[in-house]
């Protein structure tokens, strides 16, 4: 490479103008040389680090293969994470997803009603009815897997084909697979709405026919359509309740003992059962009571007898004395009917109906209601009031409450409780010292922040150009002027000497002046030895300058 160079009349020329140069300079130059290739390669190495973001996460084998695939033929980057993600440079993470979108990926889990649009010729009845239940079921899929707290979702259906007869007709039926999210949990209420989601897909599907199965195998659904296990609400509403309570404690304590002084814990236990029952009861009428209603009946009835007989003598006969009672209905004698002779009977029947007094109570009881609290409360020993504004807490000293000061605290904790004793609930309240150990807060060097390292990528090409100026400046610059510079000033004094030469010097000596060696020849005529010391002088203080100066009479010799 070194001959390349000499034989180069370019590279000749850097290589004599670099071992004219002092040390010093040389160092310098070198130094900015390797400054200026240092920052180009850093900012080369750093603007080739990518920032990766995900395009997609928790795909399946297929839809990932295929992703894959299709990025390949993209010709785009990419990379895997260890979480099954798929990461591509940030700037291209939509441009990249559009274009996939339009090929149709990922498909996700399932097809839906897009496979009704692939029918074909020919299709019997019972494969058109099977591709309408398969839509169906990709349909279901997709708006399940739709939940946040759902990675994946499968969906089977049960449709049995109907006949004429209806009383042998059989309802479908369906069960759900679902898939959940590393520490995600469905309460009930969403395990009912997957369970009416599909059964009102259905026709004639009855929620109590939908079972729904996470990935353990845990059966969510119960039997009758409703969501088993325990009831994460429920959990939730008391662990906010015992949340409440305590804070309620901490909050009342500490301003006479501040807010790192004091430690409460509550636990409650509360009844979510509902309750619901009816009463009726009667009582007597005090006062005869109020009539409802009153229905009085009478019935006469009064018969008039006609003068009748049998004709003939015995009926034209005197009438004979009576023989009968005095109060015996006379109507006949003889056998022949008294003529205007009356009979009557009647009847009266009277019905009161009064009001009943009767009391019919319907009592709903409400869920959550607090059935006992328990309360832990620990206070520590090391504090002190300020009671002064000189006063301060650096010093606190080991200090335990004395039997009066626990009874109030105990009192004001039972009213911020609520406290009551015929529930079963308890109190407990100590003092103690607590044993804080003190941990150090983690800090990132400024160097490895995001913003810093963001900001040096954007900053090292105009790094890299104000290096590069300041080298040409404060290196280069100086140094041609200072061979300018000794140039202009040893140029007099070279003439000088030459004049005092012959006419035509030889060359050899005039060089073995600049370059402080010995003179091969003698020179002749040599008007002033003085003369001949500053120019041994220059030569040895600038032998570039000199050597310029000798190259240019050079030059104009062999012109």
């Amino acid at each position: 490479m070194t001959t390349a160079l000499i034989d180069n009349p370019l590279g000749a020329g850097m290589l004599t103008s670099f071992a004219r140069l002092d040390p010093g300079q040389r160092f310098r130059m070198l130094s900015a040389i390797f400054l200026v290739m240092a920052l180009f390669i850093g900012g080369y190495l750093l603007s080739r680090q990518v920032d990766w973001k995900i395009l997609y996460v928790n795909l399946s084998d297929k839809d990932g293969g295929s992703v894959i695939a299709q990025l390949s033929q993209m010709n785009m980057a990419y990379k895997h994470s260890e979480g099954g993600a798929i990461l591509v440079p940030a700037d291209k993470v939509h441009e990249i997803r559009l274009r996939l979108a339009s090929q149709g990926l990922p498909k996700g889990s399932g097809l839906g009603y897009e496979l009704m649009d692939n029918s074909r010729f020919g299709m019997t009845q019972f494969q058109e009815r099977l591709t309408f239940q398969r839509g169906l079921e990709g349909e279901l899929t997709r708006s399940i897997q739709s939940l946040g707290s759902v990675q994946g979702a499968r969906v089977h259906l049960a449709m049995p084909q109907q006949n004429g007869f209806f009383r042998e007709q059989q309802k479908p039926s369906a069960s759900v697979l679902l898939s959940l999210h590393a520490g995600k949990s469905l309460d009930r209420s969403q395990i009912a709405g997957i369970v009416h989601l599909v059964a009102s897909s259905v026709p004639e599907l009855d929620p109590k026919s939908v079972s729904v199965v996470d990935d353990s195998g845990n059966l969510l659904s119960a039997p009758g359509g409703e969501a088993g296990g325990p009831d994460t609400q429920q959990i939730q509403y008391t662990r906010q309740v015992e949340l409440d309570l305590a804070r309620r404690i901490e909050d009342i304590l500490a301003p006479l003992v501040g807010r790192q002084n004091v430690k409460a814990q509550v636990s409650v236990d509360i009844d979510f059962s509902r309750v619901e029952y009816t009463s009726e009861s009667h009582q007597p009428h005090t006062n005869g009571g109020v009539i409802r209603s009153q229905q009085l009946i009478e019935n006469n009835n009064t018969a008039n007898t006609s003068v009748s007989g049998v004709p003939g003598a015995s009926s034209n006969q005197a009438v004979a004395p009576s023989t009968m009672p005095l109060n015996a209905a006379a109507s006949t004698v003889n056998g022949v009917a008294r003529p205007n002779a009356q009979s009557s009977n009647g009847s009266r029947n009277s019905v009161t109906n009064y009001e009943i007094d009767r009391t019919v109570k319907t009592v709903k009881s409400a869920t959550g209601a607090l059935t006992r609290v328990s309360a832990a409360v620990v206070i520590n020993d090391k504090f002190k009031v300020l009671s002064t504004a000189s006063d301060t807490a650096d010093a606190p000293a080991a200090k335990p409450l004395s039997p009066e000061q626990m009874e109030q605290f105990s009192a004001v904790v039972k009213e911020a409780i609520g406290f009551k004793a015929d529930r079963g609930d308890s109190v407990k309240l100590i003092s103690g010292t607590f044993n804080v150990q003190k941990i150090d807060a983690f800090e990132i060097p400024w160097w490895k922040q995001a913003e810093i390292q963001a900001m040096i990528k954007n900053m090292v090409w105009l790094i890299g150009v104000v290096v590069a100026a300041l080298a040409m400046f404060m290196v280069v610059r100086p140094m041609r002027g200072g061979r300018r510079m000794a140039k202009s000033a040893g140029e007099p004094l070279l003439n000088a000497v030459v004049a005092d030469l012959p006419a035509r010097p030889s060359v050899e000596p005039i060089i073995a002046l600049a370059s402080n060696a010995p003179p091969a020849l003698a020179l002749q005529s040599m008007a002033s030895d003085q003369r001949l010391q500053d120019v041994r002088k220059l030569a040895k203080e600038n032998p570039a300058a000199v050597a310029d100066i000798v190259k240019s009479w050079i030059q104009g010799d062999n012109t």
